[in-house]
């Protein structure tokens, strides 16, 4: 199954919509070029929607680290949203959980950002 990411503006943050497996090759590869996209459109409030990915390997997760971490060395800020089980689990052993913002509903999550 391939990796989707639709983006969309709520509210002056950019939402990205992803679907499918963030694994070696295509689907890191979409996460980074949709990061590197808003970030050098100059969007500093990025909201992940996860909820329909289906499976994040090694290299997905330190494309999610990446990804974090870009954004904030641009003074931006980048959250979580919607973690499948699966997904939720993989952040919780790999200790990256306390690292995210993670957030279960879209309108709390958008009012989370900073103004």
């Amino acid at each position: 199954m391939s990796m989707k990411a639709t983006n969309r503006q709520v509210d002056g943050v950019a939402v990205v919509d992803m679907s499918g497996r963030i694994t070696l090759g295509e689907g890191s590869v979409v996460l980074r070029d949709t990061i590197r996209d808003l970030i050098g459109k100059g969007s500093k409030k990025i909201l992940l929607n996860l909820g329909d990915v289906t499976y994040i390997d090694s290299s997905g997760i330190g494309e999610l680290v990446s990804a974090f971490t870009a954004v904030r060395r641009e003074g931006g800020e980048l959250k979580l949203l919607n973690l499948t089980k699966k997904v939720h689990d993989l952040l919780q052993i790999t200790k990256l959980y306390t690292v995210f913002d993670i957030k279960d509903d879209e309108a709390t999550a958008i009012k989370a950002f900073g103004k």
